[in-house]
């Protein structure tokens, strides 16, 4: 069972870690019905809870919570004691006390800034404070100290919010309308078109080029000038060789 409770605990702080951003040292605000339970059931709450929520702790109340121990006399002393031994917190009551669950109602309000945790076995309190989004709340059942799982109202907080980072679908339409309507639409495709590159062939597949044949050069028009005589001269005297053969034949 102990295990168990541990992991449900681990869980708990997870929730409220990741959503609502508390931090070590954890503070709890205890007012005068936890401090009697604990005193009823032997628990040594600054020895305990550190372990149970596995990490630091500052345990803290209010003058408004001191006060009403005073008030009510002998049957409570005891946990007056060990109330004195935490931290008294400022409350808004200095000079006109309240009660002790109005003033810890006081003490989370705006969201609870100051990240408090909620010790109390009263559950008109627990009612109120579940109402309220991120406040865990701590409390003894068989002779051991419990962290609540998170309220309904911590739990709608967080769709909430997970809502908000999300643009909703009819949001994600209307805003490409207006991207058509400006033109952003087609300059940004534009720009897509212009950065894709277009794939070359499969080098694979491809055929070795062949080497062009070297092209035998011209010759020049001095060249072909003196080729031309050349051979006019050649001409002319293999036509006087063919002239003079016959009239040696006839003498």
């Amino acid at each position: 069972m102990k295990i168990k409770r541990q992991k449900h605990a681990k869980k708990n702080m997870g929730f409220y870690k990741y959503n609502f951003g508390f931090r070590e040292p954890f503070q709890v605000l205890l007012d005068g019905t936890f401090c009697q339970a604990a005193l009823r059931n032997k628990i040594q709450i600054r020895e305990q809870l550190p372990g149970y929520l596995a990490g630091a702790t500052q345990l803290c109340t209010t003058r408004c919570v001191l006060k009403e121990l005073e008030s009510l006399g002998k049957e409570l002393y005891g946990a007056k004691l060990i109330a004195q031994r935490f931290q008294a917190r400022h409350c808004s009551h200095f000079k006109d006390p309240v009660s002790g669950s109005a003033c810890l109602l006081s003490m989370i309000e705006g969201g609870n800034p100051h990240h408090y945790f909620i010790a109390t076995q009263d559950e008109a309190l627990a009612t109120k404070v579940k109402k309220k989004a991120g406040v865990p709340l701590l409390f003894i059942i068989q002779n051991t100290m419990v962290l609540d799982k998170p309220s309904a109202k911590s739990l709608a907080s967080v769709q909430a919010m997970q809502k908000n980072q999300l643009i909703p679908e009819h949001q994600k339409l209307s805003i490409v309308q207006l991207k058509e309507e400006q033109g952003l639409v087609k300059a940004s495709e534009a720009k897509k078109r212009k950065r894709k590159r277009t794939g070359g062939p499969n080098p694979l597949s491809c055929l070795k080029k062949k080497k062009k044949t070297q092209e035998t050069p011209q010759p020049s028009a001095a060249k072909k000038k003196r080729n031309r005589k050349h051979k006019k001269q050649k001409l002319e005297a293999i036509a006087g060789t063919m002239q003079s053969g016959p009239q040696n034949v006839e003498t």
